[in-house]
């Protein structure tokens, strides 16, 4: 019999629909085939604009990793022999370019489009995967993750930083070599607002307790020194997976060397436990974090891209997943 799930402390709920449950198996060739071309001869190098060589193919880079140190490209020069580069989108969905004078009237309810969307290649090399990454390169990832983060969170009209990843056409991804993005908003995210305010209803962090709660039931799937790594409760699709730090901390630009290192490594572990039982899979993964909001509690939400939200998500808000977190955690865990 199908369950109605409440989150563990926002009014939101989800189905879960044990009766209509599937194994990994189901997914694994519906998602190697929504990837169209992705992953081709055809999408190499040459065709490649992300790919170390062809740098002239894409905005000058704001950042480039090399070796341990940080450089910019200048003008028409481009550095070469990178191990991660960040440029400006070429199609950014915000400018931080000022917006002609009148064009938004006096309106209130609408703001110019101001903001930063950027682009970071996680590797020179096209077909190089996260869960193929060694332990230096996953950690210069999240080193880099939170130096982009602070750099853009040091605006003064920058309310926050949405940092997130697109794997496969399905998940949005219109490139396929590896690469996430980040946005920076001068506004702040509804559901942030939302959880925030939750949270100062109450004496304790309730993820400080949701982390306590998981870490000793059947939803666990990893844990290391720093962080640990569920299916929640409250899962709104299937094999969704959140990764919290044990200690509390709100935001990425506070993270020690040994947190990002951490960070790294379960994200590596659960990409590879991805791969292991759902094959080639569409994922996105976002982080959800505050920064001058000690409150918060950071956390890592990864989302394979196996159902699509239909009418009755779209017009109620509660979603249906066919795999209970339970279930999911034990294919993860290598349990079954």
């Amino acid at each position: 019999m199908s369950e109605i799930r409440k989150h563990y402390f926002l009014p939101e709920y989800c189905i879960i629909a044990e009766e209509r449950a599937k194994r990994p198996s189901d997914f694994v060739g519906a998602a190697e085939g929504s990837e169209g071309s992705e992953g081709s001869e055809e999408s190499s190098f040459e065709s490649c604009v992300f790919c170390g060589g062809n740098e002239e193919k894409t905005p000058p880079a704001t950042a480039v990793y090399k070796n341990g140190e940080v450089f910019a490209d200048s003008g028409e020069k481009r550095v070469r022999n990178w191990n991660i580069r960040c440029f400006p989108n070429l199609y950014p969905a915000l400018s931080p370019a000022p917006p002609p004078p009148g064009l938004h009237g006096k309106d209130p309810e609408v703001l110019p489009g101001f903001g930063f969307h950027e682009v970071i290649v996680e590797s020179p090399l096209h077909g190089k995967k996260l869960e193929d990454f060694s332990d230096t390169e996953i950690s210069g990832l999240m080193n880099v993750y939170k130096d982009r983060v602070c750099h853009y969170t040091a605006h003064e009209k920058v309310r926050y930083v949405s940092l997130f990843k697109k794997s496969g056409k399905n998940a949005g991804a219109s490139q396929d070599h590896p690469h996430s993005q980040l946005i920076a908003l001068p506004v702040c995210p509804q559901v942030l607002e939302r959880e925030l305010k939750a949270i100062r209803e109450v004496k304790e962090c309730p993820y400080c307790a949701i982390i306590e709660k998981e870490k000793v039931s059947p939803r666990l799937i990893h844990e290391n020194s720093k962080f640990v790594a569920f299916a929640p409760y409250y899962s709104t699709g299937p094999f969704e997976i959140w990764v919290f730090p044990k200690k509390h901390i709100s935001f990425l630009g506070d993270f020690s060397p040994e947190l990002l290192f951490a960070l790294g490594e379960i994200l590596r572990v659960i990409l590879r436990n991805y791969a292991k039982v759902l094959g080639n899979l569409p994922y996105n993964y976002m982080f959800y974090q505050l920064f001058e909001t000690p409150e918060y509690h950071l956390n890592l939400r990864l989302v394979p891209r196996l159902s699509t939200a239909a009418g009755f998500e779209l017009n109620t808000g509660i979603y249906i997943n066919t795999v209970s977190p339970e279930k999911a955690a034990s294919y993860l865990r290598g349990d079954e």
